[in-house]
Parts: structure tokens; sequence; C-alpha cells
């Protein structure tokens, strides 16, 4: 049993986290958590919706004739830091010098993802201007530079102060695309995509963002600095909101032996719960809509049609479920549908929204189908885009059945799989799809009221890691993930959309990719 003190719930307290939340989290370090359980991939014609062009247009027309009518929301998570994105340049700096034997054997690599491609194909990155200046305004020549392969002055100059300062940024402050009036960061990327899909009939484009405390300041800056002029080329009024991953969500650490870590102080250690912590900052949205999408997804203006398309494909699909749906629900709380009626709502939810029917349903009394219906669909509810599996890594859909042996549609992480189990693991490798982070959500109910989102968490589905501190072993916990665990209780529903949308940067190489140039 853990014994706190009158220092350690002092220190609860201020974070603002319920005592008895500490002792469960621990009782999770110490049982685990369980494996999800895999049935089938989700698929086409089986959980994984695939528009034809006429359906996909009428989607796209729906979403047109109602946004300007609509308060929308786009959803970007923003706060994690640049420096993964630069993981072989810190290596290269660690373990190599300018000795030419140690140089010749790292530059062997010239591969798309090395440390040599990035050089010789340095002026083609959008950083690539100011890093030039920066080193000029040193008395460096950056031509110089890369012509004697003095690769460590340079990679000093992008991660560091001296520099560009890149591996202290988030990665919404990082200049990912060209163009001929200047670079883009990625967070301005997402500001202009914004507009197609937020601009309202007062011609209001509306954006959060969730940041790092230690990157308030300078976000804010960025965002203040670009806006006026963004505002004037697109005609638009930017309505841009913030918010920093509350504390109150941060996870105690354990020892191997499921007791809590203590910093030198004597002081309980904390840990950032992870992305799924973000569904208290979602959860503080009021909009008819949210679309989410990651920061570093994001393409340059000459790829984004097909991206606006299909943002559209994804909200006229929401639009056309959520008037259905409302309409069963008012139905069903006026007290008009009979029993037939009520088949034809069950049919719905089971056929259309993919939602679990027991076999017993038709057995009911009205009454108690009403009830049962209401309850199953007065939930939130989230589209979902998903692209064909071709290799880059990520969460996917499934079919999972949970322990009540209830049937749902889930985005599943491979963290959440036993995969030492044969049978997952080839449900897994059958698997088609993975998830982009490309979602639409509606977050009230048919009354227009909001739901509280922390009632739709499932709180099986965190996960463990081993971490290290001081040199020390510890455990840490991550809350179920933003559209994983902690949206498991929604309406979801999966829509293929075409892989061109999804164009991720985790590694600085990624900016070399064809989809993030010029031409």
């Amino acid at each position: 049993m853990v014994i706190l003190n009158q220092q350690d719930l002092a220190q609860i307290e201020q974070k603002g986290i319920d005592p008895v939340k500490i002792r469960k989290l621990i009782e999770h370090f110490i049982k685990g958590f369980p494996f999800v359980s895999l049935v089938r991939p989700a698929s086409p014609s089986d959980g994984l919706m695939v528009f034809d062009e006429t359906d996909r247009d009428r989607m796209i027309e729906l979403f047109a004739s109602r946004q300007p009518g609509l308060k929308i929301v786009k959803f970007v998570p923003a706060s994690g830091a640049a420096s993964r994105m630069f993981k072989h340049l810190f290596e290269f700096r660690e373990k190599y010098t300018e000795d030419q034997s140690g140089m010749h054997l790292y530059l062997a690599d010239k591969g798309p993802n090395s440390v040599y491609y990035l050089m010789t194909h340095l002026e083609r990155i959008a950083f690539y201007q100011e890093l030039r200046d920066m080193l000029a305004n040193d008395g460096l020549n950056l031509s110089k530079l890369l012509e004697y392969k003095s690769f460590n002055e340079i990679i000093e100059y992008i991660l560091t102060e001296k520099g560009l300062n890149y591996s202290n940024l988030p990665k919404g402050l990082i200049k990912f695309h060209c163009y001929p009036d200047g670079a883009r960061t990625s967070a301005e990327e997402h500001l202009v995509e914004a507009i197609e899909y937020t601009r309202d009939n007062q011609h209001v484009a509306r954006l959060h963002f969730t940041i790092s405390t230690e990157h308030t300041d300078v976000f804010r800056k960025l965002v203040a600095a670009v806006i006026p002029d963004l505002e004037q080329k697109y005609r638009v009024n930017f309505d841009i909101t913030f918010s920093i991953q509350k504390s109150s969500t941060d996870i105690i650490a354990v020892d191997e032996n499921n007791l809590p870590v203590r910093n030198e102080a004597g002081t309980l250690l904390f840990r950032p719960g992870g992305h799924g912590a973000l569904i208290e900052n979602l959860n503080e949205i009021d909009a008819d809509l949210i679309f989410i999408k990651n920061i570093d997804n994001i393409v340059p203006d000459r790829l984004k049609g097909t991206t606006y398309q299909y943002k559209k494909l994804l909200g006229g699909y929401l639009i056309h479920l959520r008037d259905e749906i409302f309409g069963y629900l008012n139905k069903i709380q006026s007290g008009r549908p009979g029993g037939l009626e009520l088949n034809r709502i069950s049919a719905f939810a089971k056929g259309v929204l993919h939602l679990d029917i027991p076999g017993e349903f038709l057995h009911w009394s009205v009454n108690e189908k009403a009830d049962f219906l209401f309850n199953l669909l007065n939930r939130p509810i989230r589209v979902c885009g998903m692209v064909k599996n071709e290799g880059e890594p990520g969460g996917g859909p499934f079919w999972i059945v949970d322990g009540q042996g209830k049937n749902s549609l889930q985005i599943v992480e491979s963290s959440q799989i036993d995969l030492n189990n044969e049978q997952q693991r080839l449900i897994v490798k059958s698997s088609t799809h993975f998830n982009p982070v490309d979602l639409v959500c509606c977050i009230r109910d048919f009354s227009g009221k909001k739901f509280d989102l922390n009632q739709f968490i499932d709180e099986n589905t965190g996960f463990i890691t081993l971490k290290s501190s001081g040199g020390k072993t510890l455990k840490a916990q991550e809350l179920p993930g933003l559209w994983n665990g902690s949206m498991a209780h929604w309406i979801t529903l999966f829509v293929e959309v075409p892989i061109i949308t999804f164009n991720p940067v985790k590694t600085v190489n990624d900016l070399l990719r064809k989809e993030h140039l010029e031409s």
C-alpha cells in the first residue's frame, strides 16, 4: 500500500489531481492494462466506407451548403518538441568529429534518410536561406562549409541557439515549405489550410493549438506576426486560441516495485500523460464541428486541393449522419415512435453506424427499445479518415470485442495489441488501412448541449513504458490515447481517404520528399 505524506498531498492538490486518482494510477502500474482483443480489421464493406465519385461529391456539396452557418474549429495538437526530427543529426555530432576516417564511415550511408543526403540537398530545404544568413552574420559561408563537408558546424547552427535553435522548438515553428514570398512554418500552413473548411458566413476561420508552457510566448509571437498578412491575402479573420496540457493530467512515476519515485528534494516525480491528456483540452472547445489534425501532417499549397476535398467529404458525411441521428433522438424523446419505427432505428444503428445491437432486442418492450436506442445514439460522433497501408507506422481501424462481449469499431495502436499472440498478430498483418489522424468530430448532443467527453473514455486502454531518470529505471504511464481509448465510447465511422492526404514530417529529411518541395 502506498502511503502519501502531507507534502505529497499538498503537491497533488497544487496540480489539481484527486488523491483517489493517484491510487488508481498506481493500481494500474501494479495490475497493468489488458490488451485490446482484435476481432478483424475494418475494411471496405466491413466497417470502412469507400465513397464513389457521385456520393463523394454529394457529401462535399452538403458540407459546402452547411459550412457558412456552423461554428467549425480546427484542433491541432502542437506541443510536441521537434528534437526527434533531428535525431540523426544529434548522433552525428556525438559519434563523429572532423576526423576524416570517422566521417568517411558515417557518410557511407547516402540513402534518403541519411545526414549525407540532407547536406547534399540542403539548398532545397525551406530553412536554407535563414540558415545561410545566420552563418554569414558570423562570418561563415554555407556553400564553403558544404563543399568541405564541415557538417558539424552546419548542424550546430541548425540545432542550437547559435543559429536556428530547432532542437529546442516545437514542430509548429519549423519552416516546412518554400514559396516565392518566403518560407512558411507548419503552424502557418495549418492556418492557411483551415481557412478553406472552417471559414463561416462572417469570414471567421477558427483554430486551436495545444502548446507546451515553454513555447507559449514564441508560438503566440509567430502567430501574431503572420496573421495580418494572411488575413489580408485571404480576406478572412482568424480566431486563434491556445491551450496547454493540464498539469492535472500528469501521471505519477513509480519504480520497478511500483513505489512512487521522488526528486532530490523529496517531492513526487510526475510525467506528462501523453496525447490522451488532450481530451481535457478538446472538452473545452465550443463548436459544432471540430477537425483534428497533427501539426506535422501538412502540405504546400500546390497539393492542398485534395486535402480540402476530403476534409469536406468527412465533414459532409458527419453532418449527414448527425442529422439522421438527431432526428431519431428527437423522435424517441418525444415518445412518438412505435415498435416498427424503433426497429428501423435499430437497423440504422447496426447497418450504418456499426453499433452492437443485442440479439434479444427484438423481444424487448417498446419502452425498453426506446431507452436502449436513445442511450446508444446520444453520444459524441467522429468520422475518421483512413489511408491504405503502405508501410507507414501508426495505429489502424479494427473491430474489437470488449470484456462484455460487445463489438465496436476502434482505432488501435500497436502498443495495445498482444503481438506475442499469433492470432492477434495475423489480424494486424491482414489489415489494409492505418490511421493518419484525420478526424472530424461532433461533441454536442441533439439539443445543442455539449457532451462531457470524460464520460466516454475507456480507462483500461492506457499503457506503461519503461523510462530512466538519474540513472534509475522507472515506470511511466500514458493515459488512453486521444483518438484511441479517450474516444472509445464515441460513435465511430471510418472513411477511406487517399494517401496524398497523409504527409507527416517525422525527420527533417522528410522535408526533402517531393510532396514537401516546391516542385
